[in-house]
């Protein structure tokens, strides 16, 4: 293993180089300075960005030099041929989001992040979240803990009552199921959550939980290392750890520690598996 070369085989510190590099030059400078005509939409609500696309063919092009063997699966490759997903079967793989947030930033909104996480086995084992427009990089690696611009960062306890945040989705039917928890949860709904943003408010001590209702591998794979880092749980929907495999149709929940995500997980649950 080689200085540079991190317990996960990868040189941490350049795939943040990487991130903030294309994070600060790239993807920055055109923050609020898009033409007509450079935002189209995959689908209904689901925007892209010339931005976007410049962003990932310019990470997945520096993690091939970085690291090459390792398959890259990007969000917009991903659009254009779904079959890239299989890659995540491979022993390792990367993730990209190359803009976290895309209508954040389209319309001008700081909320915003360019994001890779690194999958082994099955499993996140590290993630980088830069959000250029709040100058913050976040960096964990399993084992190594979280930092935020290069420095350590201590996760407090949950506050009692949790302070909850959720996707707005189905939000009515998941509000009463919270609610009816008791006064664990102080709760709101909020629309729509960044993974980018949220997840490093909740490892910053912002919040103590979130709540998705679905959700990409490379939305849920960086943030989730970032919590679990300090203590927290990501969640699928049946209870068992998140593992960035496939699309999670289910709830996906993170929370400052196990108890609080699960308390989150079973509200939600119980009302999504009723309204199907």
């Amino acid at each position: 293993m080689s200085p540079t070369t991190s317990r996960t085989g990868v040189d941490v510190p350049a795939v943040a180089a990487l991130v903030e590099q294309v994070a600060y030059h790239l993807v920055l400078p055109r923050f609020r300075d898009l033409a007509d005509g450079e935002v189209t939409a995959k689908a209904p609500g689901d925007l892209v960005t010339v931005v976007d696309l410049a962003a990932e063919e310019a990470i997945v092009a520096g993690l091939r030099e970085l690291a090459p063997g390792i398959p890259v699966v990007g969000e917009e490759g991903v659009a254009a041929d779904p079959s890239r997903l299989d890659a995540l079967h491979a022993p390792a793989a990367f993730l990209v989001d190359p803009i976290d947030g895309t209508r954040a930033f389209v319309e001008g909104e700081p909320d915003y992040a360019v994001m890779v996480a690194l999958v082994s086995g099955g499993d996140a084992v590290a993630g980088w979240i830069c959000l250029p427009s709040r100058e913050q990089t976040w960096v964990a690696e399993h084992g190594s803990g979280t930092t935020r611009n290069g420095e350590a960062v201590a996760r407090a306890a949950a506050a009692d009552p949790a302070r909850v945040l959720l996707s707005p989705t189905r939000h009515l039917d998941a509000q009463a199921a919270v609610r009816a928890a008791g006064d664990a949860v102080d709760l709101s709904v909020e629309g729509p959550l960044w993974c980018g943003r949220h997840y490093t408010a909740l490892a910053g001590g912002e919040v103590d939980a979130l709540g998705y209702w679905s959700g990409w591998p490379w939305d849920h794979a960086p943030g989730s290392v970032l919590v679990r880092e300090l203590g927290g749980a990501v969640l699928a929907a049946d209870g068992s750890d998140y593992r960035p495999t496939a699309r999670a149709l289910g709830p996906i929940v993170a929370g400052a520690d196990r108890r609080t995500a699960d308390l989150l997980r079973r509200a939600m649950g119980a009302r999504s598996g009723a309204a199907g």
